[in-house]
C-alpha cells in the first residue's frame, strides 16, 4: 500500500452531470482526494474492509473500504452559489449587537450542517467568512469548500448600509460601524473607496468581489427600486478585480440597475426578480451569468416585516417571470439559496433546490447545482482556491461526491430529505461523519 485512502463504490448509478443522465450500474473507486475511476460493474466484489454507507465511518490513512451502491444513485457533491455561512443561523439582532464570538461560534455550527446536507462547496457572498474558510481547509472542523467575497461593497444609503441612525453623518477619519469592523460590509462613495475597497477585499482573499448595486429587501434605507452606484464607481471595482484575474458579481433586482452593471463589466447577477425581456436579452448578448434564487411567497420566505415585508412581496413576485426569461433567452442559470437568519430555513437548502422543478426538469435542476455552479465558479481564474475539477462524477475529478437512496431523476424530493436519503456525503475522498 502507498499510504493512499481508497474507497470504492459498487454496482451504483451514477449521475452524469454534463449529460443530464443516469449510466450505470459502475463501480466507482477514489484513490486520495480524487476519482481514479469509473467502470462497469461486473457483479465481482473487491477486496478490502468493507463500509456501511450510513454508518458515517471513514478510512484510515492507505486502508481501502467498499460501499455497496445497490438501488442508489452518486451524484457530485452539491454547490450553492449564493451563501452567507457566517448569517445562515443567527437573528439580524445578534448580527448587529451580539458577540462576535457568538457569531463565529454559530458559523462553525452553520458550515457543519451544510455539508451534512451533502452541500460540499459553497460560493460566499458577504460575511466574514475568511477564517472559517481557513479552519475548515486546515482540518479543524468540518465544513464546505468556501469560495469568499468577504465584506460586501455598498454606497452610503445602500443595500449593505446597516447603520444605526446615529451612526450618520459619517466623519471624515471613517468612524466604521459595526457591521464593518466585523467584515460583513465595506460602505464606500466614490471611484477612489470603491477601488480601495476592492483591493482590501482581495488582499484578504476574496474570490470575487461583491457590490451592492440595487435596492434590498432586508434593508431599511434604501427602496426596492433604487439603483446604487454610477458606471464609472462599478468599473473601478471591476478594474481591480480583474487585475487580480477575477471578477465581480451584483446584487440588483431591476432592469436599471442590471443594465448599468452589465455596462460596467460586471460578469455575474444576484436575484433579478423584476428584469424585464430586454435586460434578459442584455445578459445573453453580454454572456453574463445570473445566480437565481426560487424566492415565493412560501414555507421558505425569510420572514420579514413592515416595510421590508412590501418589498419582499413586490421581489417575489416576479420570480416566475424571470426564471421564464432565463430558460426562454438561453442565459446561463446558477442555484443558490441566499438563507439568511433563520435555523430552519437553512435546513431547507436541498428542499430549495428541488423546488427549481417548477421551471426545470430533475436533471436539469440537478445540473445547476453541480456542474454548472461549478462552471461559475470557475470565473475566478487564478484565485481559485481548490484547483481541481468539481460538479462532475469523472475520472480524475474532485471526489465531493453524494450516495443517493434512490434515483434523485425520478424523486427530485429526495434532495429535501438529506437525513434519511444521503447514505454517504465525501469531500475529497474523505467520508463526512454524520450525527
Amino acid at each position: 500500500m502507498d499510504g493512499t485512502t481508497r474507497t470504492k463504490i459498487e454496482n451504483v448509478r451514477v449521475f452524469d452531470s454534463r449529460a443530464g443522465v443516469n449510466s450505470g450500474p459502475h463501480e466507482v473507486e477514489i484513490a486520495g482526494s480524487t476519482i481514479r475511476s469509473i467502470r462497469p460493474s461486473n457483479g465481482s466484489r473487491a477486496s478490502g474492509a468493507r463500509t456501511s454507507a450510513g454508518s458515517g465511518s471513514r478510512s484510515g490513512d492507505g486502508a481501502s473500504s467498499v460501499i455497496d451502491g445497490t438501488g442508489r444513485t452518486v451524484i457530485p457533491g452539491l454547490i450553492d452559489a449564493h451563501w452567507h455561512a457566517a448569517f445562515t443561523e443567527i437573528s439580524p439582532a445578534a448580527m448587529m449587537s451580539g458577540d462576535p464570538g457568538y457569531l463565529y461560534a454559530k458559523a462553525v455550527v452553520s458550515a457543519r450542517n451544510t455539508l451534512q446536507r451533502g452541500f460540499t462547496t459553497v460560493r460566499d457572498l458577504g460575511g466574514p467568512t475568511h477564517g472559517l474558510k481557513r479552519a475548515i481547509d486546515e482540518g479543524v472542523t468540518p465544513g464546505p469548500r468556501i469560495y469568499p467575497s468577504g465584506a460586501f461593497i455598498s454606497q452610503s444609503g445602500g443595500h449593505g448600509d446597516f447603520r444605526m441612525p446615529h451612526e450618520v453623518p459619517r466623519g471624515a477619519a471613517g468612524h466604521l460601524s459595526r457591521v464593518e469592523l466585523l467584515g460583513v460590509a465595506a460602505i464606500a462613495d466614490g471611484e477612489a473607496e470603491v477601488l480601495r475597497a476592492s483591493r482590501e477585499v482581495l488582499r484578504q482573499g476574496a474570490t470575487q468581489v461583491k457590490l451592492m448595486a440595487g435596492g434590498g429587501v432586508a434593508s431599511h434605507y434604501d427602496p426596492l427600486d433604487v439603483s446604487q452606484y454610477t458606471v464609472p464607481e462599478m468599473r473601478a471595482a471591476v478594474s481591480a478585480a480583474e487585475n487580480w484575474g477575477t471578477y465581480v458579481t451584483v446584487h440588483a433586482y431591476t432592469p436599471r440597475a442590471i443594465r448599468t452593471a452589465v455596462e460596467a463589466g460586471v460578469r455575474c447577477i444576484e436575484h433579478g426578480q423584476l428584469i424585464d425581456e430586454e435586460t434578459a436579452e442584455l445578459l445573453t448578448e453580454h454572456d453574463v451569468w445570473w445566480s437565481l434564487q426560487p424566492f415565493l411567497d412560501d414555507e421558505d420566505v425569510i420572514p420579514m416585516s413592515g416595510p421590508s415585508r412590501q418589498k419582499q412581496l413586490a421581489m417575489v413576485a416576479g420570480t416566475d417571470r424571470a426564471y421564464e426569461l432565463a430558460i426562454a433567452h438561453g442565459i446561463k442559470v446558477a442555484f443558490g439559496t441566499d438563507t439568511l437568519f433563520d435555523p430552519r430555513l437553512a435546513t431547507r437548502q436541498g428542499a430549495q433546490l428541488a423546488k427549481l422543478t417548477r421551471w426545470y426538469t430533475p436533471a436539469q435542476a440537478l445540473q445547476q447545482a453541480t456542474i454548472r455552479n461549478a462552471e461559475l465558479l470557475r470565473l475566478c481564474g487564478e484565485r481559485n482556491p481548490y484547483p481541481g475539477v468539481l460538479g462532475v462524477v469523472e475520472e480524475g475529478a474532485i471526489a465531493d461526491l453524494v450516495l443517493v437512496e434512490g434515483d434523485p431523476l425520478e424523486d427530485i424530493s429526495l434532495l429535501a430529505r438529506p437525513d434519511e436519503a444521503f447514505t454517504m456525503i465525501m469531500k475529497g475522498g474523505q467520508i463526512v461523519e454524520r450525527g
